[in-house]
């Protein structure tokens, strides 16, 4: 592995699952709140491919509001769930920071930017998508798994170099998550559509599934990254 790693704090300990061959392309996965970055890279070793490395960086432990202020592995405070809810602009900002910090690593690294997928799931779906729509790098797609779009009244001005305009989402979530509503995925999915080309959206909801991903949902992310990241 060349380049330190150390310069990209959150790389340092990040699980890291590279492919048997190769890795010409990379998937940046962010977990939810509470979770480590182990628990996503033993999901997406079940549809991995052999040429992309897999980078599940863990969150940093930081106190969270909405859960009486414990201290929990979380990209950035929460105060709240609804769209209407106070944010953490700043905490999402300097998260952001973080994750292009790895995109960079990656890019020195050979991986170009057009060959890298961002993805999450719950608040690391909100930080993937707002890290993406804001980097300067043509990114090949989002991947967003139950989450929401964070800053959602700053979009589509924040999105304003318009370099991800074509970018590919999938967005999916379950229909009985008790913690994410459905309906609050597909407003994120509306407000997608005025940030990127709207063809370029898909949103897929699974009958069912709570706050939580299934097989068909697997089946579907393992799908759009073979599309976006085919072997060169």
């Amino acid at each position: 592995m060349c380049g330190n790693n150390m310069s990209v704090p959150l790389l340092a300990d990040a699980v890291t699952v590279s492919g048997a061959e190769r890795d010409p392309a990379a998937v940046i996965f962010l977990h939810g709140l509470g979770d480590t970055g182990h628990s996503w890279a033993d999901a997406l070793s079940s549809i991995r491919l052999p040429y992309v490395k897999y980078i599940c960086p863990h969150a940093p432990r930081i106190p969270v509001t909405l859960n009486m202020k414990m201290v929990m592995p979380s990209w950035f405070d929460l105060m709240g769930l609804t769209p209407d809810a106070p944010e953490d602009e700043a905490g999402i900002k300097k998260a952001a920071e973080n994750i292009k910090a790895i995109i960079e690593h990656e890019m020195k690294n050979g991986i170009p930017p057009n060959r890298i997928i961002l993805g999450g799931f719950s608040q690391g779906g909100a930080l993937s998508l707002y890290t993406a729509l804001t980097c300067q790098h043509q990114l090949a797609g989002i991947v967003a798994l139950s989450c929401w779009l964070p800053l959602h009244k700053a979009f589509p001005q924040a999105a304003n170099n318009g370099v991800n305009k074509d970018i590919a989402i999938l967005q999916c979530h379950g229909e009985m998550d008790p913690m994410i509503p459905v309906r609050f995925g597909a407003l994120t999915a509306e407000k997608l559509k005025s940030v990127v080309t709207p063809t370029k959206v898909q949103f897929k909801t699974y009958p069912g599934v709570m706050h939580s991903s299934c097989p068909q949902e697997m089946m579907a992310v393992k799908e759009f990254i073979e599309k976006l990241l085919p072997r060169i």
